[in-house]
């Protein structure tokens, strides 16, 4: 292209400080250096994880900055060293990274790379440790690798997914952080099996998406658990049979799921990050064979707290990231699941904005409206 090699004027959503609207200003983007790849964004979504971050309000607040992480483009130039990627290719940019080099890469059974798992406090490129997004010389400083709310974003290689051309990038980028998240810890982690009983813990993006995970697997019961009954109706889309509101109950809701399932469900999955949700997703499971996993992130001074008698009858208790994907390699067969019609997205798909309305998209989200929010970077 005939932009490679040299700066890149574009538009992108600034967050000058926490909890601010975005401002969409002129920046600019250096080109890729060695392993690193400059990517046209043409669709990207906001996850709770922007808010969260740009909320700033319990960890290190870094900006300038430029956030967003869930999107779909295309390859304009590649840097030094890049053999897998090339100008033109669609790509999904990943929070997360596989180098392919490191023991967790080379492992069959992590995904958590050493060089490129998710970090959020760096805001600069690896390779110099400086960022490839400035104003006026002034550097404005990346999130978790991607800033995909910029019309142009460099990203290291490890962190760049190569999927079929033919895949609708308005629709599959929504498979690169959350959706991909709840369908892995699903079928990759808790697996369970055909006429399962499966309980989901907290039905925003990530729970409807483990439900969908629960569904394709065969389950035959999904029992949704929310304090928010809105979300009940919404859910049965996505394969949820039946629902419990812990407000509707004056005992523990792992009481409730045990007397509901005559013994405890299948498997669990706890989609919430809440540190009381997380001990109900384990004492709700079947002792002898029961499998509880635990996808949402808590707060940093929780604790987990369960009679080890749970444990020593036979109960499982998990964890996951990102669903257990290696990026790199495992994101393009989801999005070849959607091609087959196996795996239905367009449902997450609730709102779409033009990129000069973005901060509509963090309103939606602040009232609780809608599931995911696709921002159109070109009208």
């Amino acid at each position: 292209m005939a932009t490679a090699g040299k700066v890149i004027k574009c538009k992108a959503a600034v967050a000058w400080e926490a909890g601010k609207p975005l401002s969409i200003e002129e920046v600019e983007v250096a080109p890729p250096q060695a392993m690193e790849v400059r990517v046209k964004i043409l669709f990207t979504a906001l996850c709770h994880t922007d808010v969260y971050f740009w909320e700033a309000k319990g960890q290190t607040p870094v900006f300038p900055r430029i956030f967003g992480h869930e999107a779909g483009g295309i390859v304009e130039s590649v840097g030094e060293g890049v053999t897998e990627l090339a100008p033109g290719d669609h790509v999904l940019p990943v929070f997360t990274g596989e180098c392919k080099e490191c023991p967790h890469c080379k492992s069959a059974e992590s995904n958590m790379c050493d060089l490129l798992r998710i970090n959020t406090d760096r805001g600069v490129m690896l390779s110099d440790g400086k960022s490839r997004f400035s104003i006026d010389g002034k550097p404005i400083y990346h999130f978790v690798g991607t800033s995909t709310f910029s019309e142009y974003t460099v990203l290291h290689v490890g962190c760049v997914a190569k999927i079929n051309p033919e895949a609708p990038l308005d629709k599959v980028c929504v498979l690169s952080c959350g959706i991909s998240t709840g369908l892995g810890a699903s079928i990759n982690v808790a697996k369970p099996p055909k006429g399962s009983t499966v309980a989901i813990f907290g039905l925003g993006a990530v729970g409807l998406a483990a439900a969908e995970g629960a569904r394709i697997a065969g389950a035959s019961r999904i029992i949704g658990i929310d304090l928010n009954a809105n979300r009940f109706e919404e859910a049965r889309k996505f394969g949820c049979t039946e629902f419990v509101n812990p407000k509707d109950h004056n005992k523990p809701v792992q009481e409730v799921l045990i007397e509901m399932t005559n013994g405890g469900v299948d498997r669990s999955v706890e989609c919430t990050g809440n540190i009381n949700a997380m001990i109900q997703a384990f004492e709700c499971v079947h002792d002898g064979w029961g499998v509880a996993v635990l996808v949402g992130v808590p707060h940093k001074d929780a604790e987990f707290k369960t009679h080890p008698m749970n444990f020593l009858n036979e109960r499982t208790l998990k964890g996951t990231f990102f669903g257990n994907f290696k990026p790199r390699t495992d994101l393009p067969n989801v999005v070849e699941m959607y091609m087959k019609k196996e795996l239905e997205v367009e449902k997450f798909i609730t709102h779409s904005v033009p990129f000069s309305e973005i901060n509509k998209a963090f309103d939606l989200m602040a009232k609780g409206e809608g599931i995911r929010c696709i921002i159109r970077m070109e009208n």
